[in-house]
């Protein structure tokens, strides 16, 4: 890969929590090289340090050693507002009570561009309706947000995000709380949005079946190691025979997905 174009980069990176008295390391060693353009899928077991390396990555989280450079310029030299028009985060987490409409709700994607006095201009209207249009929720904008079904609220999240107008775009665990409908919806939108935008996704998720089949690359957190590259590269290196208990369910090379065992 041509370190050039990578746009994002960690070198050495331990993550974890610190203390006055004591740090909990939860993963070292982590080097990543992840180039522009492409849909990422960060997977692995509960615990093993998903949401740890997706808020450290995004500055939320202090690394407890190591670096994390986007566009080759360490994180920590970003200042606040440089960081939100170069990388937008989605989290999980549900959303304080308000009478936020769609619409405002997915302007407030542009905050790092504008502020609370100021009016949005024509610039920033254009980049809130194609947000909408892209996301397919333009016939949601009136609606109240709490007016709307789970898999519905995920679009505007992701549409806020793509408001921020930014090259990179972390989401974790987008599809925790939705059906295998609309989690498939979500994982084909994300794929849609970096094909026609060339922004970089970088997702945490549990459906790893989904993921071997959509992502291009994959990030596999393990005790061992950590495996990075494209589904073919990680099916060859047997990756994936640790991630679930082998009595209950297998990978299956050639259908290359997990199969639950049937006694």
């Amino acid at each position: 890969m041509c370190k050039e174009a990578n746009i994002l980069e960690t070198s050495n990176l331990s993550i974890g929590y610190q203390t006055k008295r004591h740090q909990t390391v939860i993963a070292s060693n982590i080097d990543l090289q992840i180039s522009k353009g492409k849909f990422i899928a960060l997977l692995g077991k509960n615990g093993i340090g998903k949401s740890t390396l997706l808020r450290t990555l995004s500055k939320v989280q202090e690394p407890l050693s190591g670096t994390v450079k986007i566009n080759h310029k360490n994180i920590n030299e970003y200042s606040h507002q440089e960081l939100a028009t170069s990388l937008s985060l989605v989290l999980t987490e549900r959303l304080p009570q308000s009478q936020l409409t769609v619409f405002e709700l997915v302007a407030l994607g542009r905050q790092p561009y504008t502020n609370w006095i100021d009016k949005l201009t024509p610039d920033h209207l254009k980049k809130i309706l194609w947000a909408l249009e892209q996301t397919e929720i333009a016939h949601l904008k009136d609606k109240r947000f709490y007016e709307l079904s789970d898999g519905q609220l995920q679009r505007v999240l992701i549409a806020r995000a793509l408001a921020q107008d930014t090259e990179i775009i972390i989401l974790d665990e987008p599809t925790a709380h939705l059906d295998i409908h609309h989690t498939f919806k979500v994982f084909s939108l994300l794929n849609k949005l970096v094909e026609t935008t060339q922004k970089t996704i970088i997702i945490s998720t549990h459906e790893v079946n989904l993921a071997i089949q959509l992502a291009h690359e994959l990030i596999l957190l393990t005790e061992e190691k950590i495996y990075t590259g494209t589904s073919k590269k990680l099916i060859e290196e047997n990756a994936f025979d640790s991630l679930f208990p082998k009595e209950l369910i297998s990978f299956n090379k050639t259908l290359e997905q997990f199969v639950i065992k049937k006694n």
